[in-house]
């Protein structure tokens, strides 16, 4: 006889469970078609769960935060999570529809699939998003023969994302009017990857893969096109250039009338939101500039664990 949970069984089953949290940021955000095939690749697994979508048109890039569950053996090692080929199957759709060649965009990029971080949600330990970060890095590099880098918990050395990003030019616009637009490094890496080949295909690029802390995101538009002055905010706001610990930034342009300041928060429970408002209204006074509130680009994890329960235990 067939045994079905009900939802509330599913739920509280679910509570027991490590959870994991996949950014998966892809360079497209323009071709609604093409997102709604990697959404579909997703939905193939209903232990895995959009729990949010970012996309901005002007970056043309697109954040997935994907949600699921880390299975252990005996021993209490972590041997599985669906993430593992859900994360495959977006990747392998992405590659499919995305050529970096023609991609532009104002927001940096080093390719198609350009960055995937996987945190630790609710009981799971930064040591189990690691495990997956380089399991998935493994399996992208044979399938997709794309040069993947790893960072934070999933490298040996616990290289900063930060700085493999500068080593690899990331931060510098390749086109003019501060965009980035296809490909414009050596074929051949200076460096080595950790996974994969030295040898880059122009149309898909370069795959960053990393495990760390929760993270946040906040964005703060400014209301003016001034990039040279919105950068120089930007460094001071940042601790990289003596403004705020764990506070990292990039200044953008962001449409015709707004540049804006994307932060990263490492430890936004020590250093917030409110913090970094107040200090970039502060500065770009000091530039006769004015200042929007700024946003949040996806929830907090205790939300973010209760949409993904909520939408499993609902048979989403």
């Amino acid at each position: 006889m067939a045994f079905n949970l009900t939802a509330k069984d599913k739920r509280i089953s679910l509570e027991q469970k490590e959870l994991l949290c996949c950014k998966y940021y892809v360079s497209e955000s323009r071709n609604r078609p093409v997102l709604e095939a990697i959404e579909r690749a997703v939905s193939q697994d209903p232990d895995s769960v959009i729990v949010n979508k970012f996309e901005d048109r002007a970056y043309n890039r697109t954040r997935y935060t994907i949600v699921s569950y880390v299975v252990h053996d005996a021993k209490g090692n972590a041997i599985y999570s669906p993430l593992h080929q859900t994360v495959l199957a977006m990747t392998e759709v992405a590659f499919a529809n995305i050529n970096l060649e023609s991609h532009s965009g104002a927001h940096p990029r080093l390719g198609v699939v350009d960055d995937i971080v996987f945190h630790p949600l609710a009981r799971a330990s930064l040591h189990e998003a690691a495990w997956l970060a380089k399991a998935v890095a493994k399996d992208m590099a044979t399938m997709f023969q794309v040069p993947v880098f790893l960072y934070s918990a999933a490298h040996p050395s616990g290289k900063a994302p930060d700085d493999l990003r500068r080593e690899l030019g990331y931060f510098r616009p390749n086109c003019k009017g501060n965009q980035w637009a296809g490909w414009s490094m050596p074929e051949t890496l200076p460096e080595k990857p950790d996974e994969g080949p030295n040898s880059i295909s122009r149309e898909r690029g370069i795959t960053m893969i990393g495990a760390r802390p929760w993270t946040a995101m906040y964005n703060v538009p400014i209301l003016s096109t001034d990039v040279a002055a919105t950068r120089r905010i930007a460094r001071m706001v940042s601790a990289r250039g003596g403004g705020l610990p764990t506070v990292q930034t990039i200044g953008l342009l962001h449409d015709d009338e707004t540049t804006e300041i994307a932060c990263v928060l490492l430890e936004p429970n020590q250093i917030g939101a409110d913090r970094v408002q107040r200090r970039v209204e502060v500065l770009a006074a000091q530039f006769g500039l004015e200042v929007e509130n700024g946003y949040f680009t996806d929830y907090s994890p205790e939300m973010i664990v209760e949409k993904y329960l909520n939408l499993i235990a609902g048979d989403h």
